[in-house]
């Protein structure tokens, strides 16, 4: 039987670039991997077929050879580029090992985790740590330094975080010779996996440090002067580069991430910079009107003018009172929320002025009228 065009094995035209040739044959090595087409019995040769395609258009000397001679640039001794790989082509057979290793990590990049060589880790960064830090309202208004413990990885000062007794450098794995992966041969193509002797490390400790055993790192409990600034709110994140997990064998430490917490307030009820404080008032100040001294979140005293007539639910405004804006920017205001307190157990003088009370101030409740009017005219409209 004739070989197809090497070109049609691809699906590529002949004037195509190298970069568009490699793109087909990765597509074509995938959908017709035998793994992957245990149904199709021709999968594997098709895979062979495009193997064989790609080993030659992919070698601009080899290209030139079969653009010009066609299957014939490697029959009888005519092997363009023969001198490249002792022989030619090799009856077009292919290379296979060459070809294949250039979709390998497209291939099993989701099984192996990585591309080839990706297991020489010699030395490995620290995680990240979190630490949740509860405050209370004042101090996120005035902002404060905060010592805290922080139970994380610390490097290993006896053997001064190699893991090797005495701080011994560590040396190459000879397994996979520092290189973290080994390959093995299966049937016509071959698999990288972690080394087994070094665990993808590339390096191996003869003598682990007896504190730490080999790690590198030890734990232990660490203390920490965290500076927050005032403003901060619930969800603020500070970050302190380095002060994470120590890395393992020398690798860099991780980094410690606060996350704060601010504390409901007895007094106060906070957004974003302003501050809502609700304060009760006497049912005579709210009509008559009058002063009241309130409290500021600084632990000052402020003094608000009730106007006569108020009612539960009015709101007064003292500016530049409220939370001061994280990293600068001004600083809120406070609001003061009158709510008109209704008085308990009465007495009976008490009780007898304010039905006498009661009896003289038809007209002094707008509200209530206009909304008395308003079931009147609905109950009308009802029985119309």
């Amino acid at each position: 039987m004739s070989k197809r065009d090497y070109y049609d094995v691809l699906g590529v035209a002949k004037g195509s670039s190298a970069d568009e040739i490699k793109k087909a044959y990765r597509k074509k090595a995938k959908e017709l991997h035998p793994d992957r087409n245990a149904d199709n019995p021709d999968a594997e040769s098709q895979f062979k077929e495009a193997n064989e395609a790609y080993e030659v258009l992919k070698d601009a000397e080899k290209k030139a050879a079969y653009d010009r001679f066609g299957h014939a640039a490697f029959e009888g001794g005519m092997g363009g580029g023969g001198g490249r790989r002792g022989g030619g082509f090799g009856g077009g057979q292919g290379d296979f090992g060459s070809a294949f290793s250039d979709v390998f990590d497209d291939l099993f990049g989701d099984i192996m985790g990585g591309g080839r060589g990706g297991g020489r880790q010699r030395a490995t960064r620290g995680s990240d740590l979190r630490y949740n830090l509860r405050i209370n309202l004042e101090d996120a208004y005035k902002g404060m330094q905060k010592s805290i413990n922080v139970p994380t990885s610390v490097s290993c000062g006896s053997c001064n975080g190699t893991g090797a007794e005495g701080g011994a450098e560590p040396t190459t794995c000879p397994t996979c010779s520092g290189m973290g992966k080994v390959r093995a041969q299966q049937g016509f193509f071959t698999v990288e996996r972690t080394c087994p002797t070094c665990n993808g490390l590339g390096q191996i400790i003869k003598n682990p440090c007896k504190v730490c055993n080999g790690a590198g790192r030890v734990e232990k409990d660490r203390a920490l002067n965290v500076n927050i600034p005032p403003g901060v709110e619930t969800g603020t994140r500070i970050r302190l580069g380095g002060e994470g997990e120590a890395g393992l064998r020398g690798g860099p430490s991780g980094d410690l991430y606060i996350f704060i917490e601010v504390a409901e307030h007895k007094l106060f009820e906070r957004d974003s910079t302003n501050l809502f404080c609700r304060v009760p008032v006497s049912m005579a100040t709210a009509a008559l009107g009058g002063s009241i001294e309130v409290p500021t979140i600084d632990g000052g005293r402020g003094r608000v003018q009730i106007p006569s007539g108020s009612q539960s639910g009015r709101q007064m405004r003292l500016r530049g009172k409220g939370m001061p804006a994280l990293r600068g920017g001004g600083q809120g205001d406070m609001f003061i929320e009158l709510a008109v307190e209704t008085p308990v157990n009465l007495s009976s003088r008490q009780k007898e002025l304010l039905r006498e009370f009661e009896e003289l101030s038809e007209e002094n409740n707008p509200e209530s009228s206009s909304f008395f009017s308003s079931v009147k005219s609905f109950w009308d409209s009802m029985k119309g």
